[in-house]
C-alpha cells in the first residue's frame, strides 16, 4: 500500500508540472512582454486598442493615454490595458 501511495503522489505531482510549465509559465511571458511593451510607449507612437481605433499618442497618464484619430484631430482617452500593440515609428 505504501508504494501505490507514492506512485500516486509521483503522478499528482509529474501532472501539476505539466500544467505550469503549458499554461501559467506561457502566460507570465505574455504578461511580462505586454507589460514591457506598454511600459516603452512614447508620445509619437502609433497605438492599436483592443476595439481596433488607431491614433498617435499625444500624451501618457499613469494609467491612461490620449491619442489622436481620425483626420479631424479627435482625441479619445484610453486605459493602458485596452491598448493591444504599439507600433514604433520606422527611423531613417
Amino acid at each position: 500500500m505504501d508504494q501505490n501511495l507514492l506512485i500516486t503522489l509521483g503522478y499528482l505531482v509529474f501532472f501539476i508540472l505539466i500544467m505550469y510549465l503549458m499554461i501559467f509559465l506561457p502566460q507570465k511571458r505574455r504578461d511580462k512582454k505586454a507589460k514591457a511593451m506598454l511600459d516603452a510607449m512614447q508620445v509619437g507612437n502609433t497605438i492599436i486598442s483592443i476595439g481596433g481605433i488607431t491614433g498617435n499618442i499625444v500624451n501618457i497618464k499613469d494609467d491612461e493615454v490620449t491619442i489622436e484619430t481620425g483626420v479631424e484631430k479627435a482625441k479619445i482617452n484610453l486605459k493602458k490595458w485596452a491598448i493591444k500593440e504599439v507600433v514604433k515609428p520606422i527611423e531613417s
